[in-house]
């Protein structure tokens, strides 16, 4: 049986509240906006809270834009640039529903855009364990499901799907010299994990939405974005974070584990650049699953070099055979976003790496 809810602002529209039906318990969901909408542009973002969302917000308030965040919790590293932002569980249909509701004096007006970055994910230590499939299918596929029919339902212009390159097949990435992420190639499927499979099946049911729901959606397969205030350590923080960790943490003249023989390639896309890449597709009339991602790849003990390097440490590096690391070679192939939309990512991996270092290195400091 399902949970009803009594939405209610009892400090005078401050603070939401949810409570339970019969119920004393009571759940704050959101703070109410007092920025008055006008004649701006609206945008939802969900996943606002998370690394590549929270940037997104503060790009879209840059554009002036009236902006409503939804996430698990508020943004760990500062504070949202959000005009209104929920605290809900996207899996949970009645907070999508409410997320999605937007009046202006009483009349639903909906939102312009709607940015759907939020799933349950994280690092390799994460994902290729095998331990949070059942999560990661479940959580993420529950959340599209609803945004697609909420999207039918509500007034919605314009929505963005944030995919990943995990979906690409395992098959065209066991060469790490040469490695296959053209659009093209991610038939006949067979992603590496629970996650990239998810995110297959996601990117079906949006264009199965529009399709058959007239829904505007623009996806995007996002390859390894990093950059300052990203998680960066307790088990989900992505390969740029976890090496700026390991190395500000060890001694000079110690030595680092780096999982692997050290010989997998990836490329790294720094996130001003995804944001950028992501207002652009939006902006453009092209419909088709894009990626966006660097085409600067790298082996993975080089890129641990790079990180002492940027450390002026004297650090060996210890290669450890562990089973999540993934494919052997995975780069971004921009020939499609680059014909289609007429611009690419042009930012040096090493720009990009000495700002997250210097970010993570006062992160570890404060600790």
């Amino acid at each position: 049986m399902n949970k009803k809810y009594i939405y209610t602002t009892p400090d005078g529209g401050t603070t939401m509240y949810r409570n339970e039906i019969s119920s004393n318990t009571k759940e704050r969901i959101g703070n109410k906006s007092s920025e008055p909408i006008g004649d701006k542009k609206t945008a939802l973002v969900m996943g606002a809270g998370g690394f590549i969302g929270s940037h997104m917000v503060k790009r879209l308030k840059k554009e002036g834009y009236w902006v409503r965040g939804i996430d698990l919790k508020y943004p760990e590293f500062s504070k949202t640039a959000a005009d209104d932002f929920i605290i809900g569980d996207l899996t949970d249909l009645s907070i999508v529903e409410e997320a999605m509701m937007l009046k202006i004096d009483w009349l639903e007006v909906g939102f312009d855009e709607l940015y759907q970055f939020a799933a349950d994910m994280g690092g390799a230590g994460y994902i290729f364990t095998g331990e949070n499939d059942s999560n990661v299918m479940h959580n993420s596929g529950l959340i599209n499901l609803h945004v697609a029919k909420c999207c039918t339902e509500r007034k919605v212009n314009q929505i963005f799907y944030s995919s990943s390159a995990c979906m690409y097949p395992e098959y065209n990435q066991k060469d790490p010299d040469n490695p296959n992420c053209e659009e093209s190639s991610a038939y006949p499927a067979n992603p590496d994990s629970e996650y990239g499979w998810e995110k297959l099946f996601s990117e079906r049911l949006y264009k199965a939405f529009e399709r058959n729901h007239n829904l505007n959606v623009r996806i995007a397969r996002f390859h390894n974005i990093f950059g300052p205030e990203g998680t960066w350590n307790g088990g989900r923080e992505k390969a740029p974070a976890a090496m700026c960790r390991k190395v500000i943490q060890c001694a000079d003249g110690d030595t680092i584990e780096v999982w692997g023989d050290g010989k997998q390639t990836r490329s790294f896309l720094y996130i001003d650049e995804c944001v950028e890449a992501v207002w652009r597709l939006m902006r453009s009339d092209f419909t088709e699953p894009v990626n966006i991602g660097s085409e600067e790849m790298i082996a993975i003990n080089d890129f641990a070099k790079m990180a002492i390097d940027i450390s002026g440490k004297n650090i060996e590096i210890e290669n450890v055979d562990v089973p999540q690391i993934g494919v052997r070679g995975r780069n971004s192939d921009n020939t499609l976003y680059r014909d289609s939309i007429g611009w690419a990512p042009s930012q040096k991996l090493r720009v990009g790496m000495e700002q997250t270092y210097d970010w993570i290195k006062s992160q570890v400091k404060n600790a």
